[in-house]
């Protein structure tokens, strides 16, 4: 499936909800946003690793050394309370502004 270019500040919503059911590492990050945006949206190293580093520098991820699946050494991604209050707050942003792009739509 094609690549979707990303809005502004979904990355961040996506990679939040991705970690809401509990650590990954970048590579199942990925692999989950896929899976629950089925297969819209293929992130990018390049794209998810900058986005990573930025929420753990803004306190809403913490970040271990860990084995991944395929015994290599892996960064794991955890959400802080910070995290999970972001992950409500732009969620609900985002229920609200796809509802109001929705009925622009459908006004003929």
């Amino acid at each position: 499936m094609a690549s979707t270019h990303l809005l502004q500040g979904t990355l961040d919503l996506l990679i939040l909800k991705s970690l809401a059911l509990g650590e990954l590492h970048g590579l199942g990050i990925s692999r989950r946003i896929a899976q629950m945006t089925g297969g819209t949206f293929d992130v990018k190293p390049g794209s998810l690793f900058p986005a990573l580093h930025r929420l753990e520098e803004a306190g809403a991820l913490t970040a271990s050394w860990g084995e991944s699946e395929n015994n290599r050494r892996a960064k794991f991604y955890q959400l802080t309370r910070t995290g999970q209050r972001q992950l409500q707050v732009e969620a609900t942003e985002w229920n609200r502004i796809s509802l109001a792009i929705t009925a622009a739509l459908a006004v003929r």
